[in-house]
């Protein structure tokens, strides 16, 4: 936690924009940890938190951007050669294909709150041929959650981040198959509501 600190004391905002870029290839950087310490700094009046967001959510979503197109424009066999060097071996691109297939685009949206997959949905994105709109527009939403939970977390919590960060990661994949569920039941409801309506009535007259 110090070592980040001192970075922001020597780069400022610098820090939040190629830290999240460089997350968001793959390569290793706490992404998480940086923006909550940033929210922390923020209360001290070190850093402002507008820019801090802005500073974060630009890095992120340029970042996974490019892997969007890094994916779409080399495709399967290029990773199938040389995705090691990407940390993305087959073995994941055909996991998180998987994943796609089972909840569709919206993995996109909430892909962020998931522990060794962000890193990777852009790439495979783009693998798949995601249409560029339905990327960006999951990506950036999904992107802006992210960093507002993130930062908030640090203004709020203070000293407290590294605890509650190592909560967040235990209990965050739980949480976020619980909600693509619930989105999954919840757009299954309305577009069968005709007849669910009369399945009920169904079973009101014979009672």
């Amino acid at each position: 936690m110090e070592w980040i600190s001192n970075l922001f004391e020597q780069y400022g905002y610098f820090v939040l924009i190629l830290g999240l870029f460089t997350e968001s290839l793959a390569l290793p950087f706490p992404g998480e940890l940086a923006m909550a310490i940033s929210g922390h700094m923020s209360t001290f009046g070190s850093l402002n938190i507008l820019i801090i967001i802005f500073c974060s959510y630009f890095g992120a979503i340029a970042g996974t951007t490019v892997t969007y197109f890094f994916g779409y424009k080399l495709g399967t066999p290029f990773f199938e050669k040389y995705g090691r060097f990407f940390f993305l071996n087959q073995e994941r691109i055909i996991t998180i294909t998987n994943w796609f297939n089972k909840y569709g685009n919206k993995l996109i949206l909430v892909s962020y709150f998931i522990p060794g997959l962000r890193h990777f949905t852009g790439y495979v994105s783009g693998i798949l041929r995601v249409r560029l709109g339905t990327f960006l527009f999951y990506n950036f939403t999904g992107g802006l959650v992210w960093v507002l939970a993130y930062v908030m977390i640090g203004k709020i919590f203070g000293i407290k981040i590294e605890q509650f960060l190592h909560i967040i990661s235990q209990y965050s994949i739980a949480a976020i198959i619980v909600l693509v569920v619930g989105v999954g039941i919840g757009f299954h409801i309305k577009h069968k509501k005709h007849a669910i309506i009369a399945w009920i009535r169904t079973i009101s007259w014979h009672k």
